[in-house]
């Protein structure tokens, strides 16, 4: 499987998980315009976060570990009995914790403890997202990426069935509680499609405890914990202070490009997921790791940048065909949001390697170095230059990120033969 061909099933993927966001996203706009927007920012991203510590953020570390083991049937059954017992106490510990503080989250990030019982939605469904994430992971982990589009392209269309019948009976609230049910419902695709695999043992869905597997697996939860949750929390933190320096309808305007780029990027970021990181981490040579980190750039870059111009070109027409005519105050901030994109996938497709080789320390600093700096840049850039600061904070950050990412590969590369 070459990337050319892994990037036209992750595409297919990924357009079917787009159009799905797509629609949440315009149903919102109609139904509660900016400042609704503003919440659904918030709301997925406290879902994001919640996914990842659901499964105790070890996806990275299966996909590594079976990409390595997958012919050796008794460590691969130990890693993914030890996984799925990971995944599964992780889930339950955070479903209760989210039931116990779920009026207190709805109040933080919502403003409106009206929202709590949709926080205990999603508490409880913690485990069959937790599920969702294993099977996907285990999948991946085998490079097989037709199994793996077909699951997400069948999980996204029954997301957007749930999507058009709960918005429609409960509007706003329905919108956002068909997003967890959405997820849920992945179980039904992912569950009968891993069961019909040809590397599929019974010993996959039996839970075991093994003290090795576990402590390998922490090292990625590590990572893979910083490299969301940061994000996510610096994502809620930057919510904040743009809407206590210039109110949601603001942020609404900030929240509506930072997610037309979310769409987009989903592309770019699932197929180097689906593809490098698996390929990535089994190989071992310096040869061959540069020809895979040379062949992402003749193929991905270039494609990123052709996308991001022709989203600037398009900027008011996607703006009115995605949201509504009240955002046309969205169109000055793509342009240093899509710079700080082309930049992001720049920087990404080298940060793979220190997942791929388990640079766990090394990671974790460079995560929550970069996440101080870019929350530094927003309060630095807005106070100068308004709303607009936000996005040339994102592009400045991701600068420095890939400058960063390019002495770490050069070094990496430089101790191989």
């Amino acid at each position: 499987m070459n990337v050319l061909r892994s990037g036209l099933y992750s595409g297919a993927a990924t357009a079917a998980k787009l159009l799905a966001a797509l629609l949440v996203l315009k149903l919102v706009a109609v139904y509660a315009g900016p400042a609704g927007v503003a919440r659904l920012g918030q709301f997925t991203s406290l879902m994001s976060l919640l996914a990842v510590l659901a499964g105790g953020g070890i996806g990275a570390g299966i996909v590594k570990y079976v990409a390595e083991y997958r012919d050796d049937a008794q460590t691969l059954a130990r890693l993914l009995g030890a996984a799925l017992g990971y995944a599964c106490c992780a889930a339950c510990v955070m479903g209760v914790l989210a039931l116990l503080f779920s009026r207190q989250i709805a109040q933080r990030l919502l403003g409106d403890p009206q929202y709590q019982s949709l926080i205990c939605v999603l508490a409880v469904a913690q485990l069959g997202i937790a599920l969702v994430n294993y099977i996907l992971a285990v999948v991946n982990g085998f490079m097989d990426v037709r199994r793996l589009a077909f699951i997400q392209v069948a999980g996204s269309v029954l997301s957007v069935l749930v999507v058009l019948w709960l918005s429609r009976w409960l509007q706003l609230y329905g919108a956002l509680l068909a997003l967890v049910a959405g997820q849920v419902l992945w179980l039904c695709a992912g569950l009968p499609a891993l069961r019909r695999s040809p590397y599929f043992r019974r010993d996959m869905l039996r839970i075991r405890f093994d003290a090795e597997m576990t402590r390998r697996l922490a090292a990625f939860s590590v990572m893979t914990l910083t490299s969301a949750l940061l994000p996510l929390l610096v994502n809620i933190g930057v919510r904040d202070h743009l809407a206590e320096t210039f109110g949601w309808q603001q942020v609404g305007y900030w929240q509506a490009v930072s997610k037309v780029s979310e769409a987009y990027l989903l592309f770019f970021t699932t197929a180097i997921n689906v593809y490098y990181l698996p390929k990535l981490a089994a190989l071992r040579d310096r040869a061959g790791l540069l020809l895979e980190l040379r062949t992402a750039y003749r193929y991905v870059l270039p494609a990123v940048i052709a996308l991001a111009a022709a989203i600037y070109l398009c900027r008011d027409w996607l703006t009115r065909l995605l949201f509504a005519a009240d955002f046309a105050a969205a169109a000055p901030l793509y342009a240093p949001q899509l710079v700080g994109d082309v930049i992001k996938i720049a920087s990404f497709v080298l940060s793979y390697l220190m997942l791929a080789k388990a640079m766990t320390r090394l990671f974790v600093i460079s995560e929550c170095v970069f996440a101080a700096s870019y929350l530094g840049l927003v309060y630095l850039f807005t106070a100068r230059m308004g709303l607009i600061g936000a996005a040339y904070a994102f592009a400045v950050n991701y600068a420095l990120y890939l400058a960063f990412n390019v002495v770490v590969v050069r070094r990496y590369l430089g101790g191989l033969r």
